[in-house]
């Protein structure tokens, strides 16, 4: 009896340690952006005469590490791939260059039901669905026919164990009409219930709607993007993400129902430079899948908004900027005066508005550990600073700054200049050879130097 109750106490201590039941938790980040545009203005800027080529390589080079810090991004290409010529509003065709620079820096996924589908009528719809296709990205929102889109209606995206649903509407189509046997996801709630109904049946670990709605330039959603949000969540959606105001709207998570909508993400990238209309914000969703034995869960773990301007330079040039890597920039980046209280205004605008209005979905500001954030020019290892200053006044570099490190073997390292692209600081490093002959050019990432 004693050998008995022994085991049995020495049972219950083991399986007090041990969890009842098999557990496992996996994630996944997703990031959404707003509208990707391209007025003729951004065109124009985007070919390179010598090349004889369209080139953005430029305009979304600082994006990459956000992208990648993200598991799934996803946007919205508000236009067409409907081949040359070439033009911007009101009807959009647009180079193929661009969604070749958008893959290359890590956009995943993209949504064509708007309102500029059909710009190019049947042919830029069916040849925006080919070069999407050629390129291996995945969209949804058009369809070459009915055929194509009950077979691949509601899109469905497999990332990191997690399979989920994706939907687009859009409330019109810019009064062209749809030709024929060419489809346009149209808001209609009749057809809304069915495809969610189906997405449902598909068994998704989350449903996300993307709806292109709303008021043009209305900072507030309207009567009935807020309906139409109740109805997606009421028939099974998670998320709920709205596009084409071109400004930036509230956004709502409801922790206890698992649900969250952002009313508008506002412009990722145009030509638009009007106040709240010249940037947006990326959205960033953590979701949490909890699996025991053969069921599992998920929520929506956390959630974030990084804002993101469009500058315009003075050469004419449109370049995306994160705010969490351009805000407290030293290098003067953003040359010009009236551009750099453009992009104030555009922060302390988007604060304001979403700092009141928000529920739930608060700013991050950090930025991503592989962000490179400057390059410099090493320029001596001896001296003391005020000797480094008077030859660089010499030099005309002064303007640049001078930072200085103390190196392994003590000695203090002096570096001039803070460039956002290794081209400017090899530009530059030619005017300090005549003093410094062994000057270099040496990358900091996150300000610390990588050899």
């Amino acid at each position: 009896m004693k050998y008995r109750q022994l085991f049995f106490l020495l049972f219950f201590l083991i399986a007090g340690t041990q969890p009842l039941f098999a557990q496992d938790t996996t994630r996944l980040s997703l990031l959404f952006l707003g509208d990707i545009m391209q007025h003729e203005t951004q065109i124009n800027a985007a070919y390179n005469p010598k090349a004889g080529k369209y080139d953005y390589t430029d305009c979304f080079r600082f994006l990459k590490p956000y992208f990648q810090s993200a598991d799934l991004t996803i946007g919205n290409l508000e236009l067409t791939l409907g081949g040359k010529p070439y033009t911007g509003y009101p009807q959009f065709s647009a180079p193929d260059e661009l969604v070749y620079a958008l893959k290359d820096v890590g956009v995943d996924v993209l949504v064509t039901a708007n309102n500029h589908s059909v710009d190019r009528r049947k042919k830029g719809l069916e040849r925006t669905i080919r070069v999407l296709d050629s390129l291996g990205i995945p969209h949804t929102g058009t369809f070459t026919d009915t055929v194509e889109r009950m077979n691949d209606y509601p899109l469905i995206i497999h990332r990191n164990g997690f399979r989920l649903a994706l939907l687009n509407y859009t409330y019109g189509t810019n009064g062209i009409p749809v030709t024929k046997p060419n489809i346009v996801n149209l808001i209609d709630t009749v057809v809304m219930k069915k495809d969610l109904a189906k997405a449902k049946k598909l068994n998704p670990d989350a449903t996300i709607v993307i709806m292109h709605w709303g008021n043009e330039y209305q900072s507030q959603p309207t009567k009935q993007q807020r309906q139409l949000a109740a109805l997606c969540f009421k028939h099974g959606a998670q998320l709920v993400i709205g596009m084409h105001p071109h400004v930036l709207q509230p956004m709502e998570q409801n922790v206890e129902k698992n649900q969250l909508v952002v009313y508008s993400l506002g412009n990722f990238v145009s030509g638009q430079r009007q106040r709240n209309r010249d940037g947006g914000a990326m959205l960033q969703v953590d979701l949490k899948k909890i699996i025991r034995d053969s069921s599992s869960v998920t929520s929506i773990d956390t959630a974030w908004y990084r804002l993101q301007w469009v500058y315009r330079n003075a050469n004419r040039q449109f370049v995306v900027l994160p705010v969490a890597t351009f805000e407290h920039d030293t290098t003067g980046f953003i040359k010009e005066e009236a551009a750099q209280f453009a992009f104030k205004t555009f922060i302390d605008d988007s604060r304001k508005l979403l700092g009141r209005y928000n529920r739930g979905i608060d700013e991050l500001k950090t930025i991503p550990d592989d962000t490179v954030v400057h390059y410099a020019i090493q320029v001596s290892k001896a001296g003391s600073s005020d000797e480094v200053y008077t030859i660089l006044s010499k030099a005309d570099s002064f303007p640049y700054g001078l930072s200085s490190e103390v190196d392994t073997d003590d000695a203090t390292v002096f570096f001039t200049g803070k460039f956002n692209r290794k081209e400017e600081a090899d530009r530059y490093i030619e005017k300090l050879r005549t003093q410094w002959p062994k000057s270099m050019v040496v990358r900091f990432v996150n300000g610390k130097k990588v050899e």
